[in-house]
């Protein structure tokens, strides 16, 4: 299984940008970013890019995006986001979706069948002013279609609106989380349920007691980003969550060997309904 060997593969550049801001000092996104970018520009899977930008307090901000795509061939490709640091203090999902797109360049079969949209720093501003909110004050989820006029939020919509996502998946490091968790679109239980077991079984051994207790339950939002009508009607939706009380080392580990084992079990699932429905057509 392609995930159990990367449980290595944390960059040590990584956690060290993270890290060190674990203070009062503000952080720094290029610290942050910059390896990441340089990787892209020489990666033939990766690309990176902005989904926008704007101007808070003087300063420049903008909504970091990477893109992957296995292969220039075009064909139709499952479409899925990913979303961490909606919270600017969520520093394990930060390093775990950094990780992943480490992992994705590697091992570009991770990733294949789809083109994934990652979006490792949703609340910039947040994460450069150690703060878990928007500069409003705001929490950033509660935020998205309820217009808002935060910049980032605005930004995230039109993205969701636009680009007809198979599926959406949210990182974050729950500070009153006592075990590993994701919320799930209804339909989209039993596969999410059996990704964890294998994401479960991909870390080490002596890593593998705070997985025991993984829970999935439904996922309940008065308005998911889901019901919006730019969206496929195959979509779905996890939002998987760790507890920030875990080293940022294990919360990043996590957060790959779920993604890689959640990505497994969806392309599974999709291709086997894709071939019952041609066998169907054809009988």
């Amino acid at each position: 299984m392609i995930a159990a060997g990367l449980r290595h593969s944390a960059s040590l550049q990584s956690q060290r940008a993270i890290s060190s801001a674990s203070d009062n000092s503000r952080r720094s996104i290029r610290r942050l970013l910059l390896p990441l970018v340089k990787l892209a520009s020489r990666s033939d899977v990766l690309i990176a890019d902005s989904a926008g930008c704007w101007r808070c307090g003087g300063e420049l901000f903008f909504l970091p995006r990477f893109i992957f795509q296995r292969t220039a061939i075009a064909k139709p490709r499952l479409e899925v986001a990913i979303f961490a640091g909606m919270e600017g203090n969520d520093l394990g999902s930060n390093l775990g979706i950094l990780e992943f797109l480490r992992a994705l360049n590697a091992h570009p079969a991770i990733g294949r069948e789809y083109r994934l949209w990652l979006y490792p720093l949703c609340n910039p501003v947040g994460y450069v002013d150690c703060s878990d909110s928007l500069p409003s004050g705001k929490d950033f989820e509660g935020e998205i279609w309820n217009n808002s006029d935060a910049p980032e939020v605005q930004l995230i919509e039109t993205e969701l609106a636009q680009r007809r996502f198979d599926g959406i998946i949210s990182l974050r490091g729950d500070p009153l989380a006592d075990r590993v968790q994701a919320s799930v679109s209804a339909q989209n239980l039993d596969f999410v349920t059996s990704a964890f077991a294998a994401a479960q079984q991909a870390l080490p051994a002596n890593e593998r007691a705070p997985f025991t207790e993984f829970s999935v339950r439904k996922l309940c939002r008065p308005r998911s980003p889901l019901a919006y009508r730019g969206h496929s009607d195959k979509a779905f939706e996890i939002a998987l969550e760790v507890p920030r009380q875990f080293s940022l080392r294990l919360q990043s580990e996590i957060f790959l060997v779920s993604l890689h084992a959640i990505l497994a079990a969806y392309r599974r699932i999709s291709f086997a309904t894709s071939g019952d429905l041609f066998a169907a057509s054809h009988s």
